[in-house]
């Protein structure tokens, strides 16, 4: 961030991907509470045939698990849920979509207001959604879990575990 920025409020992106088409659902709501959750569970229901299964990857943020939105999904048992582990939503494809948002897009502009931000967020959806391309792992699992297995011994040597 440059020496003279300034924040001009935050919005909060709720985001769904397709991992089939690779095209997005996102709206931007002010909160991140079960309300605005709800509200998007509603768009998706809408933007998503009827005779397909939803299947919702999320974090175990507590807003996916209050009363209401537990009757919304039982009404609307074609939504399945599936949670990652604590600490582990970089597993989340939509995680990595969040990710290249910033450099990709926001980080170019100067945004006086939220309006603003939202608006070059949903700019930024609606280009995606014109040209989605795949996201593709490089690496095989034998070279990420070699990746991590060396990250741990490090940290245990750090620790003076070995």
């Amino acid at each position: 961030m440059a020496h003279d920025y300034k924040r001009h409020g935050t919005t909060t992106l709720f985001a769904a991907l397709d991992v089939n088409s690779v095209t997005v659902i996102g709206d931007c709501m002010p909160r991140h509470r079960a309300k605005e959750f709800l509200k998007f569970l509603r768009q998706i229901d809408k933007a998503v045939p009827a005779r397909r299964d939803v299947h919702l990857v999320l974090d175990n943020y507590a807003t996916h698990k209050t009363p209401d939105v537990r009757a919304w999904l039982d009404k609307c048992p074609r939504f399945k849920l599936h949670f990652t582990p604590t600490s582990a939503s970089w597993l989340n494809l939509v995680e990595r979509f969040f990710a290249a948002i910033t450099p990709k897009h926001i980080r170019r502009g100067s945004y006086v207001s939220v309006d603003d931000l939202k608006t070059a967020i949903c700019d930024y959806l609606a280009q995606h959604n014109e040209k989605p391309k795949p996201f593709r792992w490089t690496s095989s699992v034998e070279d990420i879990l070699s990746r991590e297995r060396h990250a741990l011994n490090a940290l245990d040597e750090i620790r003076g575990n070995r």
